[in-house]
C-alpha cells in the first residue's frame, strides 16, 4: 500500500492509500522505444511510480504486428518514499494504477478552444468551439478510491 497526498498544493486536503501490486497500468504516453525520444521509461532507464517505488524497463514485450503489449519492470524495494534508496534521481515520476484494484470508468478528455481565450471574442462561443474537443474514454482504469465518488 502507497499512501499519496490528495493535492500536493494543499496538505490539508489529507492523503489516500493506493495500494501497489506486481501488475501496474499507466499511460501509453508514458513510455519511448529511445532514452531521446521521451523522457519517461525507456529500456534501461529508471522512473519513480507516484508515492511507491522507483522502478526500471528490463523487457519489452510486442505483439506479431510490432505493437507494445506489456513491459517487464524491476523495482527497487527501498526506493519507496521514505525508503534507503528513496533520492535516487530519476528521469520522471509517473502516474499508475495497480491493474488487480482498479477500477473499470468513463473518462472525458478534453482540449481547448480554437481562439475564445486568445482575445478574438468578437462573434458567436459556439464558432470558437474547437469540434474535437471533447474525447469519451467509456473503459479507463482508474484508482479504486475513485468508486462511489461524486461529480
Amino acid at each position: 500500500m502507497a499512501a499519496s497526498e490528495n493535492n500536493p498544493e494543499d496538505p490539508s486536503s489529507g492523503h489516500r492509500d493506493l495500494p501497489f501490486s506486481a501488475s501496474c497500468i499507466s499511460s501509453t504516453r508514458t513510455y519511448g522505444e529511445s532514452a531521446q525520444e521521451i523522457l519517461r521509461l525507456s529500456p534501461g532507464q529508471k522512473v519513480r511510480l507516484k508515492s511507491a517505488y522507483i522502478i526500471q524497463c528490463d523487457e519489452v514485450i510486442k505483439d506479431a504486428q510490432g505493437k507494445i503489449t506489456e513491459l517487464r519492470c524491476s523495482y527497487l524495494p527501498e526506493s519507496k518514499s521514505g525508503g534507503a534508496q528513496a533520492n535516487i534521481k530519476v528521469q520522471a515520476t509517473i502516474h499508475w494504477v495497480s491493474i488487480p484494484h482498479a477500477i473499470t470508468t468513463e473518462v472525458r478528455l478534453t482540449t481547448g478552444s480554437s481562439g475564445w481565450r486568445t482575445g478574438r471574442r468578437g462573434g458567436r462561443f459556439k464558432e470558437y468551439i474547437n469540434p474535437d474537443s471533447l474525447q469519451v474514454l467509456p473503459a479507463a482504469f482508474a484508482e479504486p478510491g475513485l468508486a462511489g465518488g461524486k461529480i
